[in-house]
């Protein structure tokens, strides 16, 4: 138990600041529920320095947790000041006019509280070496997320936003919670690492097999993949920008994590992703190559700067699926995880997530610090790419933010979202996916038509003189985040060799010691709900 505790120093950390924001928020001094945010961000500081010392932890990927949830810790912090301001505006300025205060009216404290119970949701997602964790894990990701889009906004969007993305989310659990009970049916255990020992020992059976598929169709509703994306446009443009960029983010990473802990019982034993069974290989074959398609194709149709996002977020989806199919690189512990860079799958996805989180948060900084007004005078959040037109004329430091993390998005050197595509490239050709190949290039072709109208619209257009001009939201903690990105997806193009060797050190595999078939002794004591196998339960009628 105290081991466990261990790996939950960030957790606690989150939870214990999560339990002083929400009480706090209803304090009857403004200064005091202000006073949110900065807690919000010096508990999210606290796990992200217990995140980096985490200790070591059991299964294929020992040393996933330190990469793992200082990554998402960071990319949180950096989201955070983008939720300023966004719930309670127009209260607290009744507030200040002299209306009474009513701790009922205000959403200050759950709003920051929820949204630090999400982060804690996808930290237990790096560290589950458990199907009951995993899928409790993904729930309290997903379940926050549902009223922070609803409550988002004023508008009935938002609301409208909310309900489609918590509907389909219960479709979505549903669909990989049963994939969890096949996969404890076929091995009768739930902790990961006894799956694994056990269907190398035993085969992996259909049963197991059909787990693992409905397991990673019901998780692609979290990292928004085909055929599990259709209410992504929907959510993204209907929620708060702040709100999306946190979207676009935490669900993927927490997705993309469970991913990694699901496939590891059955395959990557041998650093190469032919490993992986024939049936899961195709399903996450052509779950990548239909994403990325779907996402460029449709992104390419948009008029809208969030639905363009939301579609560019799902095709960004289909390319750290080939990560994932490639998979990870089989080390020795006496080699240097440097010398396998190339071909190591997760070490590009991983690589790649964070890449993505910088460049996303730039973007939607942007977005999010401009608002245009509507004919019935009423101030709505900028949407529409014709009023990006001329921006860096009149906003020079948000254009010029816009136009670095859009072309890094597109993945122009020498800039970040470059290093994140020449990876996830190299180790598919180093895996011999060479159709995939072909199909990621083609793609990475299409998403730069889109991405370049959205640098170039600011940069070089004219503004639309038949258009209402975008207005400068007074909120220089969105500003900042705008710059701060812009100059993170630059910067960090200087730190490309210890970001990956970072990376390849949290995915390098277990050395073939600790991953071999073992022998299952039903006397040893193991973790997790056990029970025989259910093939072992059933026995045939005299």
């Amino acid at each position: 138990m105290t081991e466990k505790l261990a790996l939950l120093h960030p957790e606690i950390a989150l939870f214990i600041t999560a339990t002083i924001v929400m009480i706090l928020g209803l304090s009857p001094r403004r200064l005091v529920r202000k006073s949110c945010a900065v807690i919000t961000g010096v508990g999210l500081i606290v796990a992200a320095v217990f995140s980096w010392n985490s200790p070591a932890m059991s299964g294929m990927f020992p040393g996933l947790l330190p990469y793992g949830k200082t990554v998402v810790t960071l990319v949180a912090l950096l989201i955070l000041p983008l939720l300023t301001g966004l719930v309670d505006r127009d209260y607290e300025a009744d507030v200040a006019r002299g209306e009474r205060f009513d701790p009922l009216r205000t959403m200050r404290g759950e709003f920051y509280s929820f949204f630090l119970f999400s982060v804690m949701g996808v930290l237990l997602c790096v560290s589950a070496d458990d199907l009951i964790w995993l899928f409790l894990a993904l729930e309290l990701t997903s379940l926050p997320t549902y009223v922070m889009v609803a409550t988002s906004s004023h508008r009935l969007r938002a609301q409208e936003a909310g309900v489609k993305y918590f509907f389909l989310g219960a479709l979505g659990a549903a669909i990989f919670l049963y994939g969890f009970a096949m996969l404890y049916g076929a091995t009768g255990t739930t902790d990961i690492p006894d799956i694994a020992r056990r269907l190398a020992t035993s085969g992996i059976s259909p049963i197991a097999t059909l787990g693992v598929v409905m397991a990673i169709v019901g998780i692609a509703f979290k990292i928004a993949a085909a055929p599990m994306h259709f209410y992504t446009a929907d959510v993204y443009q209907g929620a708060a920008s702040p709100v999306t960029a946190y979207l676009a983010f935490a669900p993927k990473a927490a997705g993309f994590f469970a991913l990694m802990h699901i496939l590891s019982t059955v395959g990557w034993r041998h650093g190469d992703g032919a490993s992986l069974p024939a049936d899961i290989r195709v399903v996450l074959w052509v779950m990548a190559a239909l994403t990325m398609t779907v996402g460029n194709v449709l992104a390419l149709l948009q008029t809208s700067v969030k639905r363009l996002l939301a579609y560019s977020s799902i095709a960004h989806s289909g390319y750290m699926l080939v990560g994932l199919l490639v998979g990870p690189a089989l080390v020795a512990q006496s080699l240097n995880p440097r010398d396998v860079s190339a071909q190591n799958g997760l070490a590009a996805m991983l690589f790649y997530l964070l890449t993505y989180g910088v460049m996303t948060a730039g973007v939607f900084a942007v977005i999010a610090c401009l608002e245009t007004r509507t004919p019935a005078d009423h101030d709505v959040e900028l949407d529409s790419i014709e009023d990006l037109k001329g921006l860096c004329r009149r906003q020079p430091l948000l254009g010029w933010a816009l136009v670095l993390c859009a072309l890094s998005l597109l993945g122009l050197p020498p800039l970040l979202g470059f290093f994140g595509k020449l990876f996830l490239f190299t180790s598919a050709i180093a895996a011999h996916e060479y159709v995939l190949v072909i199909v990621m290039s083609v793609n990475a072709a299409i998403g730069a038509v889109y991405y370049l109208r959205l640098a170039l619209g600011p940069l070089v257009d004219e503004p639309n003189e038949f258009r209402p001009r975008a207005r400068l939201i007074p909120s220089w903690p969105r500003q900042t985040i705008a710059v701060v990105s812009a100059v993170g997806v630059v910067a960090l193009a200087f730190w490309i060799t210890p970001i990956q060797f970072a990376s390849n050190t949290a995915t390098q595999a277990a050395t073939p010691e600790s991953s071999v078939p073992v022998a299952i002794d039903s006397a040893s004591p193991s973790r997790g709900l056990q029970i025989a196998p259910i093939d072992q339960q059933l026995k045939p009628l005299p």
